[in-house]
């Protein structure tokens, strides 16, 4: 059999409870449903972060967000940044003779060139480098050539080029990664969209109305994509992979709260709660695994490159850096094989703390460390807009150095204690009745931070510097 094309698509906070096939109908996502009958889904499966670049960065390298230098959405600080040492998935498949190319929402490396995903193995490059973006007066990167809106939608505009890519690539291999900034905030999306879903019965407000309007848009997106591969004859050798970033965002007032059926797992976007950093996960490859199949093994972002290398016959290159994640094609084909059981979590604003909104899951058990008093605050959020409506403001003048902006933070919290396997909605602390399971979880998180938080102290872009951050008394 030929090297496989590989098609990996990327939604933004999209939760599981987003597939009309898991929510008994409240969204409409035809194309993704098709694809849970057909493929493979993952029950088990885990982004490396609760928000948006840090898995992405996980994804690309195989290797925890801490150690690739991309720890916060925060751009005009450029904490969101791949550091310069890491080697991309793209940087390998190129190397290995296939055609590259991203299409959509960057979020690696805003202002910087040296950053460009075109610097970390991408050929071809249709995308906006920041980590949210207006859906019709956007600024779009052709390569190196920036346009101003043209007054197409743009996750229509995601699904144009990504088809053309594949068209233009169709005789020889090529790895296609796809991300949508969709159903990311704004939330935007053509009327007629939003209007099957208003007033619906279990559709809350009229910001969930929209969210699953531009839920349907993406749907519809996906399916040109599909149906490129089908009339290209490429649809039997091509692994289409299709996942989020990161649970849903929830929380907004009034009718644009964006609270939902999550298939009741606990919490969403920016937490480690399994609502945060459990996610969807859809496989397609006729050629290559067998279809209409569950797997419930444990798998983690970081497994994907390790896993699309062995695909694809491509050798880890013998200097990378270590990697985090394993291989997990054999599982995927149900063949003998084993994923990974622990993994560990981490986020905060601005640079990493220590015992705050942190987990590790250890096969059936995971440790929850609650958000601390004041890890999340954003003083400076103002310069989100100008980076969505004037990132040439950040291009021509560079980003914010540290010392970051002081925030007054509390102690921490006494950890939360779960047995996924009885309790998967975390409805259950179980940390006093046993003690010993929380003292054995504490040390596997406090030693993994304290070697992945040194790793990141440790970048060239970072040596030296401390965080800004004030314990309150």
């Amino acid at each position: 059999m030929s090297r496989p094309n590989i098609v990996f698509i990327l939604a933004d906070d999209l939760g599981y409870g987003d597939f009309s096939a898991l929510n008994g109908g409240l969204s409409s996502t035809p194309t993704l449903d098709a694809l849970i009958r057909e493929g493979v889904c993952l029950t088990q499966h885990y982004t490396a972060s609760p928000v948006c670049n840090p898995s992405r960065a996980c994804l690309l390298t195989g290797r925890y967000p801490h150690r690739t230098g991309s720890v916060d959405t925060l751009e005009w600080w450029g904490l969101e940044r791949l550091a310069l040492r890491e080697r991309t998935l793209a940087d390998m498949l190129k190397a290995a003779g296939y055609a590259t190319g991203l299409v959509g929402k960057w979020h690696l490396g805003a202002f910087d060139e040296r950053y460009h995903p075109q610097r970390r193995g991408f050929d071809e490059t249709v995308c906006f480098r920041g980590g949210m973006h207006d859906y019709w007066q956007w600024r779009i990167e052709w390569g190196g050539q920036a346009r101003r809106s043209d007054g197409r939608y743009l996750t229509d505009l995601w699904a144009e080029e990504a088809s053309a890519f594949i068209e233009r690539h169709r005789r020889e291999p090529f790895f296609l990664h796809l991300t949508f900034n969709a159903p990311h905030t704004p939330l935007q999306v053509p009327d007629e969209e939003v209007k099957p879903f208003l007033g619906k019965a279990g559709v809350p407000t009229g910001g969930v109305a929209r969210l699953y309007g531009m839920i349907h848009r993406m749907d519809s997106a996906v399916a040109r994509v599909l149906e490129t591969l089908r009339r290209c004859g490429l649809e039997e050798n091509t692994l289409v992979l299709f996942c989020s970033d990161n649970g849903p965002q929830f929380g907004g007032r009034g009718d644009e709260r964006l609270d939902r059926f999550n298939s009741n797992l606990n919490g969403c976007k920016g937490n480690v709660y399994e609502g945060g950093i459990r996610v969807p996960m859809i496989l397609r490859w006729p050629a290559g695994l067998p279809g209409r199949r569950e797997v419930g093994g444990m798998v983690h972002f970081a497994d994907w490159l390790p896993t699309l290398l062995a695909a694809t016959g491509t050798p880890l290159p013998p200097d990378n850096l270590p990697l985090d994640g394993v291989n997990v094609l054999p599982v995927l084909r149900g063949e003998d094989g084993k994923t990974q059981t622990r993994r560990c979590w981490q986020w905060n604003r601005y640079a990493p703390l220590p015992e705050c909104n942190a987990a590790v899951r250890d096969g059936d058990w995971k440790l929850v460390r609650p958000w601390r008093d004041g890890a999340g605050e954003v003083p400076d959020i103002q310069w989100l807009a100008v980076s969505m409506y004037g990132p040439e403001h950040f291009i021509h003048n560079g980003i914010f150095r540290p010392p970051y902006p002081v925030v007054e933070i509390g102690a921490p919290r006494a950890p939360l204690l779960f047995n996924l396997r009885a309790d998967p909605g975390e409805r259950e602390n179980l940390a006093e009745a046993h003690p010993a399971q929380v003292s054995r979880l504490s040390l596997i998180l406090e030693n993994w931070f304290a070697e992945v938080e040194a790793e990141w102290r440790s970048l060239p872009e970072n040596r030296g510097q401390a965080p800004s951050h004030t314990p309150l008394s």
